[in-house]
């Protein structure tokens, strides 16, 4: 007699074999997401060459930021404000859960990680208290995989390692992981070179509450491409040896060298006849030679100093070669020329990354409208129809200034392209979401100021129009 497997106690056959295949990939792509995390925090390994650094130099490491800086300066442009219904009705729900998981900070993390690793992923959950909203939280792809469904456009399956074990009462050597499966999400650890199951949670939605932010997509990878290319970190590197070239240089060559030609031994030896070191023979400010056996004075001379603006300029060239490949201003790379970048150039240069922005915009909109319709489906029990549209707001990536925005603005209500009452004005007049809120609500509370006023008035017309009928009765 055979006692079957409890589904709420081992995972089945099915389901260990989904875990095999998401936690293959998931380990397969760990080290090239590392290494890119590397070049973001400039901790990765330049390699030597082995013919100009010598042995004891080989420990120097030298930085240059260019990857972080690169994206960063497009992160920086990407500020989600807001959610609200295209249909302009009340968005106090999608607010409501936007507050609880403090969406509009966070997404700031979401986009930086999707730049850095090229895919970044969005988790939706009940929460513990029935009574709050639901849950959102975004998840490094170092610890977490899906597995795509590019017909449906749909993840299959996802798996997460997690480090937070203290909701279970884990050890710290004890592994967690999260399977998410198209009708229930699975928590399981490892015990033993297998996995016992802690909890299932059962949402009946069809499919895996997971989402992917993915940046740089294609047609034949809609996994996601990472903004640190092969190209940048091979620019990279090759600045960073440059540096490290001027390092050494400084180490060998700033001090000049000098030579003496025609010296006795003696001018190598203090009072006492014992042989001075090399570094106080160096400093020596006054060398004090006599002559040598046939009355020649002896001949002291000095090499160049040590160049490096050589290896600057070579650094400069790098930079160049760099702002073309990040899409930003040579300036943002620290590359200046004799000439400054007029104004208008400043601008013409920054075309292209306001272009990407735009369009990093449009992707991770859909990842972000996405996860809020799912919160809609753990909080009402069905999904909101599919004819109500979420709209995303985010901040104008070129950054005009307000005077432009304001100007713009006022040529479109003067004519009568958009009202002036509008709350499409407001937002192209650059106002943040909380400012269009305060001024919707002072043009609420003068409306109803211009009311009661309109009451007073009409109270004081009929008392004045009652006694004028009673002066001609009187009469």
């Amino acid at each position: 007699m055979t006692i079957p497997t409890l589904p709420l106690v081992g995972l089945s056959d099915d389901e260990l074999q989904i875990l095999t295949m998401l936690r293959s990939d998931l380990l397969s792509q760990r080290f090239k997401l590392q290494l890119l995390d590397a070049y973001f925090n400039g901790e990765q390994l330049v390699t030597d060459l082995g013919i100009s650094i010598p042995p004891q130099l080989r420990g120097l490491h030298t930085v240059i930021g260019w990857p972080r800086t690169g994206v960063e300066s497009l992160e920086e442009r990407l500020d989600l404000e807001a959610f609200r219904w295209a249909d302009g009705s009340d968005s106090s729900e999608l607010e409501e859960i936007a507050e609880a998981n403090d969406l509009l900070d966070e997404s700031s993390l979401a986009h930086l990680d999707a730049l850095t690793y090229g895919r970044e992923y969005v988790t939706v959950g009940s929460p513990d208290d029935p009574d709050r909203p639901p849950l959102i939280t975004y998840e490094s792809p170092l610890d977490m995989t899906l597995s795509w469904d590019a017909r449906l456009r749909i993840p299959r399956f996802a798996l997460r390692e997690s480090l937070d074990r203290f909701d279970f009462g884990l050890g710290p050597d004890e592994k967690l992981i999260s399977l998410y499966m198209p009708d229930e999400t699975i928590f399981a650890v490892e015990v033993d070179g297998g996995w016992e199951v802690i909890d299932r949670d059962q949402h009946r939605l069809g499919m895996p509450p997971v989402l992917r932010m993915a940046n740089r997509q294609r047609t034949a990878d809609r996994v996601g491409k990472s903004e640190i290319t092969p190209e940048v970190m091979s620019i990279t590197d090759a600045a960073c040896r440059r540096l490290m070239g001027i390092e050494v240089g400084a180490e060998f060559f700033q001090a000049p060298q000098r030579y003496l030609l025609g010296v006795s031994e003696s001018a190598f030896q203090d009072a006492e006849g014992n042989a001075r070191t090399a570094w106080e023979t160096y400093i020596g400010r006054v060398l004090a030679l006599e002559r040598d056996e046939d009355g020649n004075i002896p001949e002291v001379g000095q090499f160049a100093a040590h160049d490096p603006s050589g290896q600057t300029k070579i650094i400069d060239l790098y930079a160049r070669i760099m702002a073309s490949q990040l899409s930003v201003a040579p300036h943002v790379l620290g590359y200046s020329s004799d000439n400054p970048a007029s104004a208008d150039a400043i601008r013409y240069a920054d075309n292209r990354q306001i272009k990407k922005a735009e369009r990093r915009i449009r992707r991770f909109s859909a990842t972000h409208r996405d996860s809020m319709r799912l919160a809609l489906w753990f909080r009402n029990g069905e999904p909101p129809p599919k004819e109500r549209r979420i709209e995303c707001v985010w901040r104008n990536p070129a950054t005009p200034t307000l005077a432009a925005q304001t100007d713009a603005t006022v040529k479109l209500v003067q004519q009568g392209i958009i009202p002036a009452d509008s709350d499409v004005a407001l937002e192209m007049a650059g106002l943040t979401e909380d400012q269009r809120r305060r001024v919707r609500a002072d043009r609420r509370r003068a409306e109803g100021r211009r009311f009661l006023d309109s009451l007073t008035a009409d109270g004081n017309e009929e008392d004045e129009d009652s006694e004028a009928d009673d002066g001609e009765q009187d009469l």
